[in-house]
């Protein structure tokens, strides 16, 4: 069986409220819940949240809420994987063990169900594997310049400055959307790491309004189309 997680917890400070906030008519959480639902993959969709009014607002489009996640780990330090590892234990103790788990973002409103179905079928080729959503880096991460305190650049590799754009290797960053583990791979070790690599139309990181503006205005472009 298979069962997403979905972290949201309710003290985020550079955007009050930020999982539940209104993105383009509805709960920016919502459309990570409606994507995991229409992926068809998943036994459970779970919010781990310790805010009531999260736990509310997810269950109403469609997540299930069966505990409340503890404070220690709802501070600005827990990671991503002690809160997926917490939920995936909760839910063998009280239900099923489940063999896959995938954790999704509340924050990714341009996420789309087909990648997600992507990454659990690149998952069934590897036994401790961790499969997760990444994009291309929009300029060579070679030509990368650092700058002092008195803005004067240097090349972080000066080696690669004279090569031409094209002949240097693709490089890729998280997306920040979705990760596939094995129950074993979550509970005991990585053996092997893919990646699903999305357009980078499709990406958008929000941490600031300036982000979330930027999403609304993609979101906007890609719903015309």
């Amino acid at each position: 069986m298979n069962i997403a997680v979905i972290p949201a917890r309710g003290g985020s400070k550079r955007i009050p409220k930020k999982n539940i906030k209104d993105f383009l008519g509805k709960p920016i959480i919502a459309y990570s819940i409606e994507a995991a639902i229409k992926s068809k993959l998943f036994d459970a969709v779970i919010v781990s949240t310790d805010d009531k009014e999260i736990a509310v607002v997810a269950k109403s489009y469609g997540a299930s809420v069966p505990f409340l996640r503890p404070e220690n780990l709802s501070d600005d330090f827990t990671g991503t994987t002690p809160v997926v590892q917490h939920a995936v234990n909760w839910y063998s103790e009280h239900l099923t063990k489940p063999e896959n788990v995938c954790c999704i973002y509340a924050t990714a409103p341009l996420i789309q169900s087909q990648y997600i179905r992507d990454g659990f079928e690149k998952l069934n080729n590897i036994e401790q594997g961790l499969v997760y959503s990444v994009a291309t880096f929009a300029f060579p991460i070679q030509r990368a310049q650092r700058m002092d305190k008195l803005g004067n650049l240097s090349a972080f590799y000066p080696e690669f400055m004279p090569c031409r754009s094209q002949d240097l290797e693709e490089a890729y960053h998280d997306a920040g959307q979705f990760y596939w583990w094995t129950e074993k791979s979550l509970t005991q070790s990585v053996n092997e790491v893919r990646g699903i690599i999305l357009p980078r139309y499709l990406v958008q990181d929000i941490d600031t309004l300036e982000d979330w503006k930027n999403a609304e205005l993609m979101y906007q472009v890609l719903r015309q189309q």
